[in-house]
């Protein structure tokens, strides 16, 4: 028996950050030289009403899955537990023989209220609990404006950040890691329940391998391939122009701080200027997934309500066949349809795409922002709390640094500006396969005789426009003068 194994065990609570490599909280286990017990507690009631989603629980299963795998590799094992924290942490603790709880920090307000609650019940009853940040490059509460607010408009916030030195560099993973002599008992990961009991999950496997190794080769994939042209890239779902990295994040399989030094390792060997890399577009999307988690920190109330508050008593019409039109993509607006359907296959959704239909939802149709949230919260595998927030209020107008509400994007012309060929809606609304280029994004514009050619009848294989562009955008426009008045 080892020194380290005679002293008492640290659990280590794996959350949102479901790696080995850079994980502060376990290195600060590890840096003790005491056993660890690494843990992962399945308890979505504390998070309602915001717990994971139908297909981030299918992500969340094969994650932990490859986790645990990885961490035999390493001498250990996870283990599996359902139930509330503070019990089942307590439970744990006693059945252990464990002094120390640590873990990396979560930033939804209802975790946040949580594990302070928790962090008191612990310390009281004599135990450490101790909390990092292996999530973000810089925590909510370091950044602030010359007034000392928080920050609402991006551009201002990034440049504060860039203005600061790097991040510390990654941490590496431990090469093992000692476990306890009697280590506790482990639900089967089956018994939590997190994979879908009709398999509709069949595309979002053949899309995705989750896991930090899954997480590394993607990385590796986007820097070799498309980071040199993301700038035009990222806006064109025809193409494989972006990382797709956004649920590797979400779950913690990798880190803002592992990017941000390959990129700054890859820009190195390609010869670019020192500091060119830290101006590139993707190391600011990076910076809007902590500009997003910023405004969900300092202004808690964002995922029900809008932060401009003028914009409750905006008009909004819920339409339940609307509505349903538009989550299973038959608007009659190829690309708006091709997003949908892309969503449903895959778990996912090219960011311009997502722009496209969230602006159609709340402005063609005028229906709530917040029914659109909660459809992409359960179905995307990169659902994030701060993110979707953030997303659908800049689309709804009503956020921090927002779109203004006259910004209406065209469907048609957004189709034809992004996916000029067509082939991004050929491939996810293959009824409009044979439609040539000119028309596939305006297919009820058409000529009879070019849509009988490509076999298509509309209002049966392919449906009718579900509303004028022109008209309803004039609607919400009058809608939104209304409100201003």
């Amino acid at each position: 028996m080892t020194q380290s194994e005679t002293k008492p065990p640290i659990l280590v609570w794996f959350r949102q950050d479901l790696r080995l490599s850079d994980h502060p909280a376990l290195e600060a286990a590890v840096h003790r030289g005491r056993p660890v017990v690494p843990l992962f507690l399945w308890s979505p009631e504390e998070e309602s009403p915001w717990g994971p989603g139908a297909a981030s629980r299918w992500w969340l299963h094969q994650s932990l899955k490859r986790l645990d795998a990885e961490l035999r590799r390493h001498g250990s094992r996870l283990i599996l537990r359902r139930g509330t924290a503070e019990e089942t942490l307590l439970r744990l603790l006693k059945e252990t023989g464990a002094t120390t709880v640590v873990w990396n920090r979560r930033y939804e307000p209802g975790i946040i209220a949580r594990d302070r609650r928790l962090k008191e019940t612990l310390r009281g009853a004599g135990f450490e609990a101790e909390s990092y940040n292996g999530s973000l490059l810089w925590e909510p509460w370091e950044l602030r404006t010359k007034t000392g607010g928080p920050y609402q408009v991006f551009t201002a916030f990034w440049r504060e950040c860039l203005s600061r030195d790097d991040p510390a560099a990654p941490l590496p993973a431990a090469e093992h890691l000692a476990g306890p002599t009697n280590w506790p008992a482990s639900e089967p990961l089956a018994e939590l329940r997190l994979e879908p009991r009709l398999d509709w999950a069949a595309g979002i496997r053949a899309a995705w391998q989750p896991g930090e190794t899954g997480a590394r080769e993607r990385l590796d994939h986007f820097l070799d391939t498309a980071f040199a042209d993301y700038d035009d890239g990222r806006n064109r779902p025809d193409q494989a122009g972006t990382s797709r990295l956004s649920p590797f994040l979400h779950f913690g399989e990798i880190s803002p701080r592992q990017i941000w030094h390959a990129l700054r390792a890859r820009a190195g060997k390609e010869g670019w200027p020192a500091t060119a890399w830290r101006g590139s577009q993707y190391l600011a999307e990076v910076g809007w997934r902590e500009f997003a988690h910023h405004l969900l920190f300092h202004f808690p109330h964002t995922p029900a309500k809008p932060l401009r508050a003028e914009f409750e008593r905006f008009p909004w019409h819920r339409d339940a066949n609307a509505l349903r039109s538009w989550q299973q993509g038959r608007t009659g607006f190829p690309i708006v349809d091709a997003g949908m359907r892309e969503l449903w296959a895959t778990g996912w959704m090219h960011n311009r795409v997502r722009m496209i239909v969230a602006s159609f939802l709340v402005k063609d149709l005028m229906i709530p922002w917040q029914d659109g949230a909660a459809w992409f919260w359960d179905t995307l595998v990169d659902a994030d709390l701060a993110n979707n927030t953030l997303g659908w209020q800049w689309t709804a107008g009503c956020g921090a640094d927002a779109a203004p509400f006259f910004r209406v994007f065209n469907p048609t012309g957004q189709g034809e500006r992004f996916d000029p060929a067509g082939d991004y809606v050929r491939h996810w609304v293959p009824e409009l396969a044979r439609v040539p280029a000119k028309w596939i994004h305006r297919p009820a514009e058409a000529p009879a005789e070019v849509l009988a050619a490509a076999g298509v009848r509309l209002g049966n294989h392919y449906p009718e426009p579900m509303v004028s562009h022109a008209i309803a955008r004039q609607v919400a426009l009058d809608a939104w003068q209304r409100l201003k008045r």
